[in-house]
């Protein structure tokens, strides 16, 4: 008689598939670690001495060079603080970007190009649990870190706000993105969707370049529809002022005598004759303009990533279900049912069995 596998076997097949992708991966790990951990320390470096040599330095500029004499400040501080501020604004932005190209490259499109792909999923692994393993470990890692460098971002941008005055407002795009959740949610729809594209292709150079490009308009499609996932606000005004706001513009145009919003890009305000004549004609009688103030800097953030995180389980979904639609010939053990693919390096790399 022949004893049934037993369970505790079938239990650690997760477990020592995670230790070997974290093998496998071991350079793309430890340069993510010391990309994070660099990041951290400058950005704990600006949110504390920096800042206050920064700030200091705004003082002495403000209170010493009010008139046409010479006078000293600590401008070394002020650029310094403007040029780290800078580089770890652009080094965050530039995560998604990071994360999609090495999901494409080496998380699927380097997995298939070789053939160590279906070769495992011939021997232990199916090929679902192939892809949820390398997606999840992933996603984790790139979770933590990301969120980490969002919120000391966040914290430094507040320290600094109305202390230094090369600091932008919160509206500012890049700041808007770099200090809060986006960032996170735009780096896990990124590696999704890298890993996606590199299923697609099958190549790891072509998958690093399309998935890297795909973030474009990803980043595109979310600067677009940010503005419109929360309920704005509205300022009004009559003809001979401009609607006051401080925020994200949405929207603008002239108010009609029964109080209707008509939107208009030009002669929102009677600035010349002509301006005046084109908004009697229009039946204007103020103007408005539709913006999201300070208050709604969270509901925004939140939306946003709200709507990234289900896009990125739409994506996940889509390649999973493609996996399984590909490979529904393939079964465990080194056999395949009649009809299922090979693929073109399996059989070159059947060496290799031991190393997967």
């Amino acid at each position: 008689m022949t004893a049934a596998p037993s369970a505790p076997a079938r239990a650690t097949t997760a477990p020592r598939q995670i230790r070997w992708l974290l093998r496998l991966h071991r350079p793309a790990l430890c340069a993510w670690a010391v990309l994070v951990v660099g990041l951290a320390a400058t950005l704990l470096w600006l949110w504390g001495p920096l800042t206050d040599a920064a700030a200091t330095g705004w003082h002495q500029y403000h209170t010493r060079c009010w008139s046409a004499a010479p006078c000293r400040y600590d401008q070394d501080a002020i650029l310094r603080y403007k040029d780290l501020h800078q580089y770890t604004t652009v080094a965050v932005l530039a995560v998604p970007f990071l994360a999609a190209a090495w999901a494409g490259a080496a998380l699927t499109g380097r997995e298939l190009e070789t053939g160590t792909a279906r070769l495992s999923w011939t021997q232990t692994v199916s090929p679902v649990r192939w892809l949820a393993t390398r997606l999840t470990v992933p996603a984790l890692l790139v979770t933590a870190g990301t969120g980490l460098l969002a919120l000391l971002h966040h914290v430094v941008w507040s320290a600094g706000y109305h202390r230094i005055d090369s600091v932008k407002p919160w509206d500012d795009v890049p700041t808007f993105y770099t200090g809060g959740p986006i960032v996170v949610g735009l780096a896990l729809a990124g590696l999704v969707l890298g890993a996606l594209i590199g299923l697609l292709l099958g190549r790891s150079l072509l998958a690093l370049c399309a998935s890297a490009l795909a973030v474009v308009p990803l980043w595109i499609a979310v600067h677009t529809a940010l503005p419109h996932l929360w309920p704005v606000a509205t300022s009004v005004s009559g003809r001979r002022a401009f609607p006051s706001y401080s925020g994200i513009k949405v929207e603008e145009g002239v108010v009609t005598a029964s109080g209707a919003h008509r939107p208009a890009s030009t002669c929102t305000i009677d600035l010349s004759p002509g301006c005046r004549a084109l908004n009697d004609r229009r039946g204007a009688t103020g103007f408005y303009t539709d913006y999201h103030p300070y208050s709604h800097y969270w509901p925004l953030q939140l939306a946003t990533t709200g709507a990234l995180l289900a896009l990125a389980a739409l994506l996940a979904g889509f390649a999973l279900w493609l996996v399984r639609r590909r490979t529904t010939g393939t079964r465990p053990g080194g056999k395949a049912a009649p009809g299922a693919g090979t693929g073109t390096g399996a059989v070159a790399h059947a060496g290799t069995g031991a190393a997967v």
